[in-house]
């Protein structure tokens, strides 16, 4: 169904279930698709008037100086950054059930957006690794892989 439609990644959760990643301007397939949009920018674009998710949007300190600052195209940097000043605060399976809680729908019906496209560097690729090497010990729960689909 959406591997001839559009390009995005998925994730797998515990129970076998998908979440994916895209971008702003295929959100018309996405809908399309059945799927339902969450943003994790810092800012959306003005005409995106869906869901956010700002825990797992870059903060402005580190994305600016990698941006147009003195770390201007330093991926490493970001990346670096974008663990130890977003994602290590956070909890995978509680993020995934915030945000099943507040979209209202299962995971594998939920796609997280941002701006690049697949190929290019971007935040939501590093959340999709994060989520898919996440490994709940207590229960021994692997989220699984992630795929990108091209057209």
């Amino acid at each position: 169904m959406f591997g001839d439609r559009c390009i995005f990644n998925f994730i797998r959760n515990n129970k076998g279930n998908k979440m994916y990643t895209g971008y702003y301007s295929q959100l018309k397939k996405y809908l399309a698709d059945g799927l339902y949009p969450v943003s994790i920018a810092g800012k959306c674009p003005d005409w995106y008037h869906g869901a956010e998710y700002k825990k797992l949007a870059p903060k402005w300190s580190f994305f600016s100086e990698w941006k147009n600052g003195s770390h201007k195209g330093d991926n490493e940097y970001y990346t670096k950054n974008f663990h130890e000043l977003v994602l290590d605060k956070l909890d995978p399976a509680q993020v995934i059930k915030e945000l099943e809680g507040f979209t209202g729908v299962s995971s594998d019906k939920i796609i997280l957006l941002c701006y690049e496209k697949p190929g290019d560097f971007c935040h939501r690729h590093l959340v999709a690794d994060w989520l898919n090497n996440y490994r709940e010990e207590k229960r021994d729960v692997y989220l699984g892989a992630v795929t990108e689909w091209m057209k």
